[in-house]
C-alpha cells in the first residue's frame, strides 16, 4: 500500500503541474482561438487527470469528480490537424505555391450576335440614365460577358459562342504572380512560364456538341476532358 502511496501522490503532482502549465497557457494565449500550447496543455492535462482517476479507483475504489477519458496525443492531432501560427517556422512543410492556368478557345458564328449579347450584359449593369455605350469588337465583347459574369469561362457558355479546344495546367512556382511587375498591356508575361516552374499535369479540353436529335443550333454542354500528368 504505501508503495501505492507513493505513486498517487505522483500522479496527483502531475495533475498540478499539468494545471499550472494548462493556465499558464490560457494566460499567454489571451483568448486566441485555437491555440496550439493551449491545446498540448488540455492534452496533458487530460491525460494526467485520467491517470490519476485511475490509480486512485485502483488503489481505494474511490473515483475523482473529473469524467475524462484518455486522449492519444497523436490520433488527436490526425484528426483535429496541428494549429499554428502562420508564418511560423516549420507552420508549412509545402511551400510551393501553385499556379492554375487556363485557355479556351472560341469561334464566333456571328459578330452581330455577340455584340448585341454584349450590348444587353453592359446595359444591366450600369443605371438606366446612362449611356452604356455600344460594343464595338469581339474582344470587348467577351470581356463584357466575363465581367457580366462571375469571371470564370461558364460565363461565356452562351450560344453566340462554340467553344474550341482548351487546356489547364497545374504548375509548382516558386514565387506567386505580382501583377505590379507586368504592364497592364502585357497579357502574356504573366502566364509565360520560369525556369524554376515545375509543370505538375495538363488537362485537354476537347468540346463536344449534343446530338442533333436531343437540341438543334450548335450550343454546347461541356467539355471532355483527357488529362496528362508529369
Amino acid at each position: 500500500m504505501t508503495d501505492q502511496n507513493a505513486e498517487l501522490d505522483v500522479a496527483l503532482d502531475r495533475v498540478i503541474e499539468a494545471a499550472r502549465a494548462h493556465l499558464a497557457a490560457v494566460k499567454a494565449a489571451a483568448g486566441r482561438i485555437d491555440d496550439d500550447d493551449v491545446w498540448q496543455a488540455y492534452v496533458d492535462l487530460n491525460n494526467a487527470s485520467f491517470a490519476y482517476d485511475e490509480q486512485l479507483l485502483d488503489a481505494f475504489g474511490e473515483v475523482t469528480p473529473w469524467d475524462v477519458e484518455a486522449i492519444d496525443p497523436d490520433e488527436a492531432d490526425r484528426r483535429f490537424g496541428q494549429i499554428t501560427e502562420p508564418g511560423a517556422a516549420g507552420a508549412d512543410p509545402y511551400p510551393q505555391i501553385l499556379s492554375v492556368r487556363q485557355r479556351r478557345d472560341y469561334r464566333v458564328p456571328s459578330v452581330s450576335a455577340l455584340l448585341r449579347v454584349a450590348e444587353t450584359a453592359r446595359r444591366s449593369a450600369v443605371p438606366e440614365d446612362e449611356d452604356a455605350g455600344p460594343v464595338e469588337s469581339v474582344g470587348e465583347a467577351v470581356l463584357e460577358l466575363l465581367q457580366a459574369g462571375d469571371g470564370s469561362l461558364s460565363s461565356l457558355d452562351v450560344p453566340e459562342l462554340e467553344p474550341l479546344d482548351g487546356l489547364l495546367t497545374v504548375t509548382e512556382v516558386g514565387e506567386p504572380l505580382d501583377l505590379e511587375a507586368f504592364d497592364d498591356a502585357d497579357g502574356s508575361g504573366p502566364f509565360a512560364p520560369l525556369e524554376t516552374d515545375v509543370l505538375v499535369g495538363r488537362l485537354d479540353e476537347h468540346p463536344f456538341l449534343p446530338d442533333e436529335d436531343d437540341h438543334e443550333g450548335h450550343g454546347h454542354e461541356g467539355h471532355d476532358h483527357a488529362g496528362h500528368r508529369h
